[in-house]
Parts: C-alpha cells; sequence; structure tokens
C-alpha cells in the first residue's frame, strides 16, 4: 500500500517514505527578517544503499550520477532552497530526487565499437594533404 509520503518515480517504481528523511534548516538568501525565524529550505536524505526499491545496478548508476551529493555511507542528500516557502523547496527536493533517480535507471548505451578508415578514404585523404602541399610549395620564392 502506497503512503502519501512515498515518492513515486515511474508507475512500477515507487520510494517508500522509510527510506526519505527530511530535515528543515535555515535557508541564507532573501526573505528579510523571515530568514532568520523560519527553516524554510529543505535536506532530503534517500538512504539507496539500503534501499530495495531499485536493483541493485540502478543503485551504482545512481550513486555515481549523483556524484557529490552522495555519501560514503551510500545516503543521498539533497538541499534545496530556492523557494522562500518550506512547502515548494520540499516539492523542488523529491523532484530533482526522482528526477536523478530515473536518469539512473535508464540503462547504460552500447559501449562503441572501434572503426577503421577504409583504405579507399585513407588513400583520399593522403592525396590531397599532397595536394594542398603542392599549392603551398608553389606559393615559395622562384628561384633563378
Amino acid at each position: 500500500m502506497a503512503d502519501d509520503n512515498d515518492l513515486r518515480i515511474t508507475e512500477r517504481i515507487v520510494l517508500p517514505a522509510n527510506d526519505l528523511e527530511e530535515q528543515f534548516i535555515r535557508a541564507g538568501g532573501p526573505g528579510g527578517q523571515n530568514v532568520n525565524k523560519v527553516s524554510s529550505a529543505v535536506q532530503l536524505r534517500y538512504r539507496a544503499a539500503a534501499s530495495e526499491a531499485l536493483s541493485p545496478e540502478a543503485t551504482r548508476r545512481l550513486l555515481r550520477l549523483a556524484g557529490r551529493r552522495a555519501t560514503k555511507e551510500g545516503e543521498i542528500l539533497i538541499e534545496a532552497s530556492r523557494f522562500r516557502s518550506q512547502d515548494r523547496n520540499r516539492e523542488d527536493a523529491r523532484e530533482r530526487l526522482a528526477e536523478l533517480v530515473r536518469e539512473a535507471l535508464k540503462p547504460p548505451p552500447p559501449p562503441r565499437k572501434k572503426t577503421r578508415p577504409s583504405k579507399g578514404s585513407v588513400e583520399r585523404r593522403l592525396k590531397a594533404k599532397k595536394g594542398r602541399g603542392q599549392i603551398k610549395k608553389m606559393r615559395g620564392n622562384i628561384a633563378d
């Protein structure tokens, strides 16, 4: 059964609320006197390593994609303080986490196959280089 605090990623994938932890902190920036009194910024912590909502491969990709936002314990920390309202910052943090997870769910592209230039293309390139060299050679001083 889905909880209201669960984070829906796709039709089939939902991050359970017990893997998410929200902490409200004071934000810097504009806000007047209010900024010193109200904790409007949000720190959203997702325990990716302990969560069973994602496959191990997706979790590895998620932690790699998270970069500096990932901790050594396998948690992802997202801070949101763009808005003055706590609710909007909370939604912003949850949406940013969802977008990161969606990106991690995409399978990696297949490895690039090395190719070699064809014999004809190598010959054409060398012929063009020789031609350019001849043109430049003709620009030199004329010998008596």
